[in-house]
């Protein structure tokens, strides 16, 4: 199954401005992913091409990275996703700036059931969170905030209490829904 997935937001600034959130993905002044509501991108070294990592248990490599552009992560994890997702920013028709993220895989094997019943609502919601941050800080504000939906917020509280499980069994710290 071929998934081709896209989000994006028009912003009234310049594209240099967007292109700049992407460039300070997975650091410690990151304002475009939404780690205070979503697992944290983390990557081994610096943004750069061949830095490796991921949010949740989903596993990628950067594949190209053009600064104040765009990033592109081939994924590595989970099974059955074949190919990538990126983040872009470019010029907008009549002005301003298009923030975009592309995911484009190749279903297989337990993909072909967990991307559409798990992945694909928790990506969607995910990816609009990160807009609404890319807008909030390019602009002061967001005029139309994402909203989860019922089944997300029930895949986000099932993920939790998995979590919650695991770590009492390995003796580890709480879990921060």
């Amino acid at each position: 199954m071929r998934v081709r997935n896209l989000h994006l937001r028009h912003l009234p600034v310049p594209p240099d401005r967007a292109g700049a959130l992407i460039d300070g993905l997975a650091s410690p002044d990151d304002a475009l992913w939404p780690a205070d509501r979503w697992p944290a991108m983390r990557l081994d070294r610096p943004l750069a091409v061949g830095a490796a990592g991921g949010h949740g248990p989903v596993r990628y490599t950067v594949a190209a990275y053009t600064p104040g552009h765009g990033v592109r992560f081939r994924f590595r994890a989970p099974r059955g996703f074949d190919g990538f997702h990126e983040f872009t920013a470019g010029p907008a028709d009549g002005g301003g700036a298009v923030l975009r993220h592309l995911l484009a895989i190749r279903a297989h094997g337990p993909a072909l059931l967990t991307w559409p019943l798990v992945f694909r609502p928790l990506h969607d919601a995910l990816l609009e969170d990160c807009l609404d941050r890319a807008e909030h800080a390019l602009t002061g504000t967001v005029r139309a905030p994402a909203r989860w939906s019922p089944y997300v917020r029930l895949l986000r509280a099932a993920a939790v209490r998995g979590r919650r499980r695991r770590d009492e069994a390995l003796g580890t710290g709480p879990v921060r829904p």
